[in-house]
This record gives C-alpha cells, structure tokens and sequence, in this order.
C-alpha cells in the first residue's frame, strides 16, 4: 500500500504468488496482507503467501490511517467514520460535509439510506418474531449441534493438511515433451484428413512430377544432337512436341499436387482445430484453474496458426526434395556412377550433423512455446488492470516485467534461429566441396568410361550419350544443393511438429463426466420437492491440494430457505460448485430427491438447478439473446420475466428493446442491471432449487432488497440456498449454515443460534449490527420521513440487547475462560 493506490469493485489478480499479487512489488507482504486478513484467507484457505489468490473496515482506519482514502461505496454503513461525505446524483455532487452535517440538508441522502432502514426494520420484525415463538419452546438438547460437533470431531481425525507433507500451487509449469517427436504423432496428423489418402495422393502426385521433369531433360539429352557432324535422332517439330508435353505434364502435377495439399491442410488445420476445442470446452474447470488463459491462448493461436500456414508448406517441401533426391540420385547412378564414391561420406556426414543439431533444435522449440504464453498472459492482465497499474503508479514495474518475458521468448527463439543458420553453413560448404570435387571428376575421367562406346566407334543405343557429362554436372549441382535442403527440411518438419504435439496435448485432455446418461435419465419433472442432501462431501481441487471440504453432512429440505456464512475460504463457493458438479468430490455424495447426482449426466443435473452468481455474466449479443440463448421461450413470457425483476421498463426505453445490443461481458450495462438480467434468467426457468453465491455483494441495498422480495414472491415454493455477506440476507432464512475451515460449524434456525450467545452467527450479527449503531441516531432524526416506528424501536433494542450481551460474555470469557 504505497502513496497512490486503488482498490477496484472487481479485484484484479496477477497471474502469481499471492506475495506479489499482495505486496504489488514491494517489500511489507506481512503488514500489506495482516491488514485485509489474507493471511487466513487465502485460496483454500491452506496455502498462505504461496496461495494463487478481510475486513476492510479495520483496513481504513487502522492501516491506511494516515492516508488519503476515497472511498466510493453503496454501503453507507461505513459512512459515520467519514472525514467528509459527497452525494452524487446524476454526475452532480448534491450534497457535501460530515456525516452529521448533511442529515438535515436534504433528502438525497435520506433516499440512499431508506432501503437500510427498510432492511433492518425487516430483519427486526423477522427476529422478533422468533425470539418469541422460541421463548415458548425452548431449544431440545442435544440435535443437530450435537451432530454437527460429532462430525466435527471425526473429520479433524481424519484432516489431511497437503499431500505428501509439500506446499504446491494450484497453477503448475507448463508441462513439455522430451526428446524427439513420436512417429505415432507423425501418423496420427498425416491420416487426420481422409484416412491419409490424400497424403497418398500428394506424394503420388510429387513423384508423377518428377519422373515427368527427368525424363523431360533426358528427353533433350537423347534427341538433340551430339555435334553438327551427326543427325539429331528426331525432328524439331516432334522434339518441340514432346518436351512441350513433358512441360505440360509437369504442370498438370504441380497444380494437382497444390490442390491436394490445401486441401489436406485445410481438413487436417480444421479438424486439429475443433477438437483442441471440444476438448478445451469438456475440460474440468480445474484445467482452468491450473492453466492460465495466456498458456490456452498460446495453444489456440500461435500452435494453431502454425499448423494452418507453415506446417503443409515445410511438409510439401520435405516431401518435393526427398524426391527430388531420389530422382537425381538414379540419374548420376545412370550418367556418372562413380561420383557416388565422394557422395556416400558426405551423406553420412550430412547426418551426423542432422542429429548433432535436431535436439538441441528441437528443445529449443519447446522452450520458444512454453515461453510465449506468460507473454500472451502479462499482456491480458496488464490490458485487464491498466487502471489498477496507473493509480499505484506501477508502469514502470509491469513494462520491465513485460521486456523480461519477451526477453525469456526471445533469447530460446534466436538459438532457434542461430542453430539452423550453423547447420545451414555447414551443409553450404558440404556442398561447395562436394559440386567441385564432381565437376572436376567428370572433366578429368576418359571419354569412354561416362559414354559407353562399341567397337565400331558408334554409340550404343538408348545408353548414356555424349553429353551425359553436361547432364550429370547439372543434376550434380542440384544434388550438392538438395542434400543440403533436405537435412534442412527434415530438420524444419520435426521443429513445426512441436506445434502439432502441443496441440495433441490439448487432445487429450480429461473430459468431464458425459452430458447425458442414457441408462439413468431423471424424470422430466425431478427435482419434485428440492430436498438436498448431502453425505460426508470431501472436495478439493487437484489431486495435489489439501481439502476444501472435508467431510461435512447436511440436508437442505425442499421449499425451505437456507443462508450460508463464513469467512473467505471457509468452502461456501466451493460447496455450491460441487453441487453443480463443476468440482467432482473425491468421497461423499450429494442426493437430490432421492437420486445420486453422479449417477446422472452433466446436462440433466445442470438443466435443473439455477443460480444467480456473485459476477453477473452478460454476452455479446442482444437482450433476447442474453434471457433465453437456446430460444425457449416466446417474448411475451421474456417481458414477463423482466417486469418481475424491475427492468422491463429499462429495456422498453432502449431502441431496439428485446434487440437493443449488449456488448462484450455486458459493459454498456451498470453493474445492478447485469444483475437482475441474471434474475430474470432464473424468472424465466423457474427451477425447482435456485442458488445465490452473493448475488447482491456488488449491487446497492435498494437493488438488493428489490432481489430478496422477488425471490421471495415467486421463489415461495422453492428450494433456495443463499451465500451471502449481508446479515439481513441471510437473517429470514429457514435455516443458516455456519462454515469454517471446510467444516460445518453451526447449522440451525436463525433465532436458535442467536439464543447462544457464543455461536459464530451471533458474533456475526454482532459484529453487524455495531456497524449500524449509529445509524440508528439517523433513523431518529429522520423518523418523520418514514413509518413503522414500533419496529424501529424494536429493532433498536434488540440490536442493542444482542451488542451489549454479547460483549459482556466475550469480555467475561477472556478474563476467565472456566466461566460459563
């Protein structure tokens, strides 16, 4: 926490330790994180400073005591401790000055705390009435207390704190290939498109090519000439003719051998392409959450792009010069054999110099891939954070960080470079050698040992004429060159394959389980009741991880409506998450009326259960698209929905209504309205168990109580579990679970867990209600404007009863812990 600083609504992480994410750079990591409580919550609440990614109150006025602080916030509970106070209306500032000052000038600030008012008084009339009924019946001894502690108990016998005793993060290195690329990858690319006929037909199309180009030149060699003294063999028309048609032929084979090899790239660039994608988008989100999206961006484009433009050229031209090899190396076997006596050494030469230098290259390839994706990343989360970075003035650190990794990508990828101009230099001087050796050879040796000569001094038919020299000195220039091209190629082909095996790695990622169970289909109207139950759930992310969960055992009876609490990472989120099978449990189960969640697919548990997250998601699209994207449902059931929420008339205003635009993640959007589009969405499905992961901790309390009473209007039957950081949220609830540390703590009505005093809710509702003490000095002053003094006074004095009663006890129990 330097001189400039902000702290964004949506926290923006590094890809990182949580060290660096914390510390920002700097060097007071302990007193930086001691101040917001990430020391106890941190991911999994079990990795301290290595963790991959409090209370904020304390952070203001204890940490950050002497610095400048500008707080914006739809919580006005934090206003009392306020220097100064500006109201904003409109983009205008309407009202300005201490918090006691402004109470009376207006009522602009009055309307931003009404729905406060709103919320405790019905939080007050909700713990009234219980506090009365359970006054009448006093609590049985010994029930679910006493289990929930039994549970306790045995899942702290049985606490795993990290496997095999070591401290890992959740997002590992990247994992690369050793040593040379398999032959099964090789076979597995060339029969992609058609079985591999087309790779059939490619180099079928290639040798046609050749045969066509050779015998073309010996064609001329065997017609024309030898001297003026002897008759050509053939006329100059038909030699015209027949060269003409071997140049023909030639052309008709390039043009074939072009449109087979865009064809097969394409199929196979194509195909590669849908299923990395398939794949990626049936991955387990613990591949999310142990890759980064600069490592899978990396895959999708770079790897990709590789194979649709550079990997059918470099395979096509490997393939034309082995050809083509082969082809020159039949003709100087033919027009000058014993140039093969020089030939032979250098080949083998040629090869220990291929195999000198591939895998270096070939790792260094790897290194170039694995190197990108932090690139790819940092730059994402630079884009994604640029606010962040410019308000604690942190471009200079995250601009060195960005030469660093493009240093790191570009220090392997200029060996790559390096390494192939060496091989490249020394087959050059291979060559130079061999081609002077060669034509020194077939000038120096006697006429007749190239030209085969008969007695009578006339030259033999159909064997090599005069003039095989000229002809075997031209392929022997070619085979000084083509040699060299070949290594080369050989060499580019098993470097461009690199991306084919990275994308084969994404191929073959762990699928989730399969959407649909044909053999173990619910009924079309489960879930009937919504009762949940769940049974010793053990959950944690990787295999690697300690447990987020370990071994809690509850139920959830249908129609009734249970809140969930606890501190940050104590397996709220993650509980729901299982639910939805986005985390599989490594033992317990999760039954929903009666059937085991596992058993069922993917689709059929999915399609049944809502939720409304604590990050609404909107899509690129339109407002139709955005409330029913599988077009299940008429316009007129969408307005419906959307007049539920209170956002109907939002819409009607826009121009295009149902079509008005929605852009990318919904920015043209305020926060609240993304919200209640996701309330809309689960209007419109109406399931049968509907879940809130803090579905109201970004939107204001007007916003939020306006949630609360259309889920609780058209929500009356239904099974709703609730996480939530409001109190009065959680408060008219049938139930509250209470966890920590991945273990249930409490579990029971509101009003009995209230009635002990000591129990973790009650020191949250405490701890609540403090805050709002003095704003109870506000409703007072402002009593006129509202009504329902009664409850006013009531919630007045329960809160304080509950405050002064529970800071007796505390402070009772710390100076003698024997007290009862």
């Amino acid at each position: 926490m330097g001189l400039k600083g902000r702290h964004d609504r949506a926290a923006g992480c590094p890809e990182a330790a949580a060290a660096d994410g914390v510390a920002g750079g700097g060097p007071r990591m302990s007193n930086a994180e001691g101040a917001v409580g990430a020391a106890a919550d941190h991911c999994c609440g079990c990795h301290g400073a290595l963790a991959d990614w409090g209370d904020s109150h304390k952070c203001m006025l204890d940490f950050l005591e002497s610095k400048t602080v500008i707080y914006v916030t739809h919580q006005v509970e934090f206003l009392p401790d306020a220097d100064l106070i500006l109201v904003m209306k409109d983009g205008r500032i309407t009202q300005a000055g201490k918090y006691d000052d402004i109470v009376n000038t207006g009522s602009n600030f009055i309307e931003l705390v009404g729905a406060h008012k709103e919320a405790l008084l019905e939080m007050g009339k909700k713990l009234a009435s219980d506090l009365k009924d359970a006054n009448e019946n006093k609590r049985t001894q010994g029930t679910i207390k006493d289990h929930i502690q039994e549970e306790n108990v045995n899942s702290q016998k049985g606490k795993e704190v990290y496997p095999n005793g070591k401290k890992r993060q959740l997002v590992e290195e990247e994992e690369r290939e050793k040593g040379k690329v398999g032959l099964s990858s090789y076979f597995k690319y060339l029969t992609i498109a058609y079985g591999g006929a087309l790779a059939l037909l490619v180099f079928l199309a290639q040798i046609t090519f050749e045969v066509l180009q050779i015998s073309g030149s010996y064609w001329m060699t065997w017609a024309s000439s030898a001297s003026q003294s002897i008759e050509a063999r053939v006329g100059s028309s038909k030699h015209i003719i027949v060269y003409v048609s071997f140049g023909i032929g030639c052309a008709f084979c390039v043009l074939t051998r072009a449109m087979l090899v865009m064809k097969a790239g394409y199929e196979t660039a194509n195909k590669l392409f849908y299923k990395m994608h398939f794949c990626i988008f049936r991955a387990p989100m613990s591949f999310f959450d142990s890759n980064p999206s600069g490592r899978i961006l990396n895959r999708a484009s770079t790897d990709q792009s590789a194979v649709d433009v550079k990997l059918p050229d470099t395979m096509i031209l490997f393939v034309a010069v082995v050809v083509q090899l082969f082809g020159i190396v039949i003709v100087m076997s033919l027009a000058a054999w014993p140039v093969f006596l020089f030939f032979i050494p250098i080949i083998g030469i040629c090869i220990c110099l291929q195999r000198y230098y591939i895998p270096s290259a070939r790792e260094l390839a790897r290194l170039v891939g694995v190197s990108k994706a932090p690139v790819i990343q940092h730059f994402s989360e630079t884009i994604t954070g640029s606010t962040t970075i410019r308000s604690f003035d942190q471009n200079g650190r995250f601009e060195n960080t960005c030469l660093n990794l493009v240093d790191n990508y570009s220090r392997p990828n200029l060996h790559v470079v390096g390494a192939l101009d060496w091989l490249g230099l020394r087959l050059d001087m291979l060559s130079s050698v061999i081609f002077s050796f060669t034509l020194i050879f077939l000038v120096s040796i006697p006429e007749g040992t190239i030209n085969p000569i008969s007695r009578n001094k006339q030259l033999i038919p159909l064997s090599p004429i005069k003039g095989t020299a000229g002809l075997a000195v031209t392929y022997g220039l070619y085979l000084n060159k083509i040699q060299g091209w070949a290594i080369q190629k050989l060499c580019n082909v098993e470097i461009r394959f690199i991306s084919v095996e990275r994308i084969f790695q994404y191929c073959s990622i762990p699928s989730e389980p399969p959407l649909e169970i044909e053999s173990n289909r619910p009924d079309s109207f489960w879930p009937s009741h919504g009762k949940v139950d769940i049974i010793n759930l053990q959950v944690r992310y990787a295999p690697h991880m300690p447990l987020v969960l370990r071994g809690i055992t509850c139920s959830f009876h249908g129609g009734r409506k249970t809140g969930i609490v606890g501190r940050t990472g104590s397996g709220k989120s993650t509980l729901i998450q299982t639910v939805f099978r986005i985390v599989e449990p490594i033992g317990g189960e999760i039954v929903i009326d009666g059937i085991n969640i596992s058993s069922i697919g993917l689709h059929d548990l999915r399609s049944r259960l809502s939720i409304i997250p604590q990050d609404p998601t909107m899509f690129n699209g339109s407002v139709r698209s955005n409330m029913d994207p599988l077009e299940e449902y008429t316009d007129d059931q969408i307005w419906e929905a959307l007049d539920k929420c209170q956002i109907g008339d939002e819409v009607r205003k826009k121009e295009g209504q149902l079509d008005s635009t929605v852009t990318e993640n919904g920015e043209n959007w305020s926060m609240g309205q993304r919200q209640l589009v996701c309330l809309g969405r689960v209007l419109l499905k109406k399931s049968k168990i509907l879940f809130l992961d803090e579905a109201t901790a970004s939107v204001d309390t007007a916003t939020d109580n306006m949630i609360q009473k259309t889920l609780r209007q058209h929500f009356s039957d239904s099974t709703v579990i609730t996480i939530a950081h409001r109190i009065t949220s959680v408060v008219n609830s049938d139930m509250v679970l209470v966890l920590h540390d991945g273990l249930i703590e409490e579990y029971d009505s509101p009003t009995k867990l209230l009635e002990e005093k000591l129990s973790a809710f009650s020191k949250l509702v405490a701890e609540y209600s403090m805050r709002w003490m003095s704003f109870f000095l506000l409703w007072i002053k402002i009593s006129d404007y509202f009504s329902d003094m009664g409850f006013l006074v009531l919630s007045f004095v329960y809160f304080l009863t509950v405050n002064i009663a529970n800071c007796r006890l505390n402070k009772q129990h710390v100076e003698n812990p024997n007290t009862h």
